[in-house]
């Protein structure tokens, strides 16, 4: 399906050098925040107290996170669970303070608003729980790193590969970046939408170096360069209708999903969009730069001279 065909090829290649080097500059700097500023862990990964409150009717979250937030409590997340009536509420540990301090106190500034509201389950989150996530979150996205250079390098060449991964780890990079830089809170949803992102974006990689493929069995006179633009400029409709659906209910998220998923949505965007371009300007072009040919994915069929040549050990020939 293509929403449009575009008859000349855009010469991509040739502007390969700047925008490899806007997103190198890019790439530095979000290393640099993440050193500098570091991530801004949610109470999943430093610890904090974890209550469950159920109400008689559906609650407004939006006036219970004004409410907690107004004792004093900062990164405050209020979300539903279950159902539209309970409620689950993650406050940062404070020091000197107890986990049924904390909880008392929320609860008396609930009740005064509502008196519905019942307090059904407290727990505390320790620091060595929220360690034992963090470890667990790099060993997940080590695990995919290496599962998706496996892939690549099975299916394409090692090239490719190389290409592919050093595309995937600039998107992480940089959505890492935007978060210490902005100090946007890093919980486990957005951990799952950086390993959603990295799926998503290899995707992108792979339908590119798989017509590039078919363009070295195609056009044989092509030059390497020639055969990169045509794979890139023939796959933009597919982009486009691909990356423009799947945004479309992103920002649905972004924009209707409410606190829970904002942090969620928001990395999934910049994902998709870093992805569109690290397919196009950084894995390409990294490819290319590595000097992939035609005899990397093809076997050159045996020539006439092969098929006359005798084997000594094979016999006479009749």
């Amino acid at each position: 399906m293509e929403f449009f065909k575009i008859r000349k090829d855009i010469p991509f290649m040739r502007h390969a050098l700047i925008f490899n080097a806007v997103s190198l500059i890019t790439f530095v700097l979000a290393v640099f925040f993440l050193f500098s500023r570091g991530l801004h862990l949610s109470v999943e990964f430093t610890g904090g107290t974890v209550m469950e409150v159920s109400y008689a009717q559906a609650p407004d979250l939006e006036k219970i996170r004004t409410k907690v937030a107004s004792l004093g409590f900062t990164d405050v997340q209020v979300q539903n669970f279950g159902t539209a009536r309970d409620v689950m509420i993650r406050l940062p540990a404070q020091k000197g303070v107890s986990s049924a301090q904390q909880s008392d106190k929320v609860m008396a500034q609930l009740k005064a608003d509502s008196a519905d509201a019942n307090l059904r389950r407290t727990n505390f989150v320790g620091p060595s729980v929220g360690e034992e996530l963090v470890i667990d979150g790099l060993k997940a996205l080590a695990f995919v790193v290496i599962g998706i250079m496996i892939y690549l390098a099975v299916r394409f060449e090692w090239k490719y590969a190389v290409a592919g991964i050093i595309a995937n780890l600039h998107d992480i990079v940089i959505i890492l970046g935007f978060f210490a830089f902005f100090q946007w809170e890093f919980s486990l949803s957005v951990l799952a939408a950086v390993l959603a992102v990295l799926g998503y974006s290899v995707n992108e990689s792979v339908v590119i170096f798989d017509r590039i493929r078919e363009n070295f069995k195609r056009y044989r006179k092509m030059t390497t360069v020639q055969i990169i633009d045509n794979a890139i400029t023939s796959t933009i409709s597919r982009t486009i209708i691909t990356h423009g659906s799947t945004q479309i209910m992103v920002l649905s998220m972004l924009l209707f999903g409410g606190q829970t998923l904002f942090y969620f949505a928001l990395a999934l965007t910049i994902g998709i969009l870093f992805g569109i371009y690290s397919s196009v300007f950084v894995a390409a072009a990294i490819a290319m730069w590595l000097g992939i040919k035609r005899e990397d994915l093809i076997k050159a069929a045996p020539t006439k001279t092969d098929l006359n040549t005798e084997d000594p050990e094979s016999g006479a020939v009749v």
